[in-house]
């Protein structure tokens, strides 16, 4: 499943980046959809219930994809891939619409949120299930974020081998949306990761921002940013991280502190990191990385994820940089594809009937 390296590439002084997009599809979503798509077909394969698994998952951009190709060509499981009709990029849409075999695609005209609120309304669903064997692969699933501890710890061995930082000091920098990545890493934490702390990096859907800083939380409508795959309003992993901490405002405020970005300051980032350190970011990347350059203390060091290949975002990269980020083959392979989509409202009902007559 990890057949692919995560570099940790220093970028200046006391901050790296953990660059996670060296696998198939260029995003971090690989990790968690590698592995998950091959745990799943083993053990569907030895369960006495041998109808086909039909895995359901909303996307906002890089989860589609991931998970798509991680599952292509598994025997025995059908992917439908529910996502936000004209709110994820071009790219990231052609790496689920063009590959057809046990793939579909679901074009919502509605918001992330909405895709989202199928899928859980699906699994809630007692006709559904006893027409269909369904399962998860967004972030709700255990099995797509449990693999996601991997990689801090490898980002920590990565510190140590290098031997010229205080371990103790070690801050992550997370760029948030659904937050199975950062409650991966407060897990990794748990199991004894000695991660000092870590920052919830969002863009303007700031409603964990606002709850770390008031102990409120009320999820609304997520907004549209160049950051799209951090577009959540009512982001599902926070139950999550609220067990961990016993629904403790305070202990949780121990372990995460909040940043908020504006299209423009990430869009500052991106460029400004790119003229003065030689550094190519993603629009999520930025985010994470305006957070370790703007809030680590003098004594800390402090790591950002990079969640995914910056030509992904091309338009957007280049209009900022004003350069031409080229595009790695597997990508352009993608694009040359033919997009298939199923068209729906954003209506249970709709929905239901469609997986009913499958």
């Amino acid at each position: 499943a990890l057949n692919f390296d995560i570099p940790l590439h220093k970028v200046a002084d006391r901050r790296y980046c953990l660059e996670l997009y060296h696998g198939p599809t260029l995003a971090f979503k690989d990790v968690g959809a590698r592995f998950m798509a091959r745990m799943l077909g083993y053990f569907n394969a030895q369960d006495s219930d041998k109808r086909p698994v039909n895995v359901l998952v909303a996307t906002s951009g890089d989860t589609g994809s991931a998970v798509a190709n991680g599952f292509l060509g598994v025997d025995g499981v059908h992917v439908y891939v529910l996502y936000p009709k004209g709110k994820v990029s071009h790219i990231q849409e052609s790496q689920f619409t063009t590959l057809g075999r046990n793939i579909t695609a679901v074009e919502v005209d509605g918001t992330f949120d909405d895709c989202q609120a199928l899928v859980k309304k699906a699994f809630m669903d007692e006709q559904l299930n006893a027409h269909m064997k369904l399962t998860s692969a967004n972030s709700i699933n255990i099995a797509r974020f449990l693999p996601q501890m991997f990689y801090y710890f490898y980002a920590y061995a990565q510190l140590a081998a290098a031997g010229k930082e205080d371990l103790s000091q070690i801050v992550f920098a997370v760029p948030s949306g659904n937050f199975g990545n950062l409650t991966a890493g407060l897990i990794a934490k748990r199991m004894g990761l000695p991660i000092k702390r870590f920052i919830a990096a969002n863009n303007s859907n700031d409603v964990v921002y606002e709850y770390l800083e008031t102990g409120k939380y009320n999820p609304r409508p997520s907004i549209q940013t160049i950051a799209n795959a951090m577009d959540v309003g009512d982001p599902s992993n926070f139950a999550r991280i609220l067990d961990l901490y016993g629904c403790s405002w305070e202990n949780i405020k121990r372990d995460i502190s909040g940043v908020t970005y504006s299209d423009a300051q990430i869009g500052e980032t991106l460029a400004s990191t790119f003229k003065t350190e030689n550094y190519l970011l993603d629009p999520h990347g930025a985010v994470g990385y305006r957070a370790i350059s703007e809030c680590l203390a003098d004594d800390e060091v402090g790591i950002c994820l990079e969640t995914a290949h910056p030509a992904k975002f091309k338009e957007t990269v280049d209009s900022l940089t004003g350069g031409d980020v080229a595009i790695p083959e597997r990508l352009k392979a993608f694009m040359e594809g033919e997009k298939k989509s199923v068209q729906m409202l954003p209506s249970f009902r709709e929905f239901k009937d469609f997986l009913m007559m499958e």
